[in-house]
């Protein structure tokens, strides 16, 4: 009445008489009497909990981490409220306004959790890899910071929780790697696995192009490695020797065996190696290597086919011919 607030009704069915509005009575009966009529507004109230409001943060949080240095976070949540005191809520937010409705204040409140949050967060100084595991602690802390401060709107917050504190893309994807190296654990032992893996499928798929380049690929890498291994020990000692200079000058890789430049070769359009002739010969056995292999090696001024290169050909003259078909016992003639 007149820009005061006169008496407040709890929930409940009312008749309106001067007895029940005391205050009301007090502000307009003096001049006419207590029973004479008078004219006041009347506003009614909501209390019930407005639950499922949505909270987050509209930009991201720059903050510091002992893992990561500067990192951004991003963070959302919901929270409910209800009026807890309605005199104070037309006083301080709705005035006279016929209408008032909670999206005219949500922003309000949303604006003040963000804020409250950010600043909890960043004072907390909690890495970020471990915020997950205090999201009950971070919810109940600050729904009772925030209670003083909705308590001026004449308003309760009566649930508040965080659902996701989250980094961006980019910090998410270098996290999975490096689990992913966790996961792996001994890279080498991977390896092998991977590489066993490989071999029984395409033994279980011989005919497969797929297969036969992934067998191809496997049995370069296998008779490099074989190659590699039949040196003579002369030889074998004297590579050794070398590789322990290198390793002490801060050197390369060792240069080849004299008398013996390995060859690189074209699969499919890469190049594999660098292979030794042992090693080739030893593919070629295999059915992996053959005259119109084109090979390279240092010295040559481009690709050529392995039964061109002079240095080669007695590796092909060492593999005997296919043996003869099996003669017809029917046929005398054979």
């Amino acid at each position: 009445n007149e820009g005061q607030i006169a008496d407040v009704f709890q929930p409940g069915m009312y008749k309106l008489e001067t007895e029940n509005v005391p205050i009301l009575s007090t502000l307009k009966g003096w001049k006419y009497g207590f029973n004479s009529p008078f004219k006041a507004e009347t506003y009614f109230v909501n209390t019930k909990q407005f639950t499922d409001q949505k909270w987050g943060t509209k930009n991201p949080v720059m903050m510091r981490d002992n893992d990561f240095g500067m990192v951004r976070i991003r963070a959302f949540g919901n929270y409910a409220f209800r009026c807890n005191d309605p005199s104070k809520l037309i006083r301080q937010v709705a005035g006279t306004d016929g209408k008032f409705e909670i999206e005219e204040i949500t922003n309000q409140l949303r604006d003040i959790i963000v804020t409250r949050f950010t600043d909890y967060v960043a004072e907390s100084k909690i890495p970020v890899l471990d915020l997950a595991m205090n999201y009950n602690e971070f919810s109940a802390s600050l729904q009772e910071r925030l209670k003083p401060e909705f308590d001026e709107y004449g308003i309760e917050i009566t649930k508040y929780l965080i659902e996701n504190i989250s980094v961006p893309p980019a910090v998410e994807e270098m996290i999975d790697k490096r689990t992913s190296m966790g996961v792996v654990g001994d890279l080498n032992a991977y390896t092998q696995f991977q590489t066993a893996q490989s071999l029984e499928a395409a033994a279980k798929n011989p005919g497969g192009e797929a297969s036969a380049g992934i067998g191809m690929g496997m049995g370069f890498a296998m008779a490099n490695q074989m190659g590699g291994a039949m040196f003579n020990p002369n030889q074998q000692s004297q590579q050794n020797q070398q590789n322990q200079q290198n390793q002490q000058q801060g050197g390369g890789a060792p240069p080849p065996v004299p008398g013996d430049i390995p060859f690189y070769v074209a699969v499919n359009g890469e190049q594999q190696g660098p292979f030794n002739k042992q090693a080739l010969q030893q593919m070629l056995q295999q059915k992996q290597f053959s005259k119109e292999t084109l090979v390279w090696k240092q010295g040559m001024d481009g690709w050529k086919k392995a039964g061109e290169i002079q240095d080669l050909a007695d590796i092909f003259a060492s593999v005997p011919p296919p043996p003869p078909p099996p003669s017809n016992p029917s046929n005398p003639e054979q």
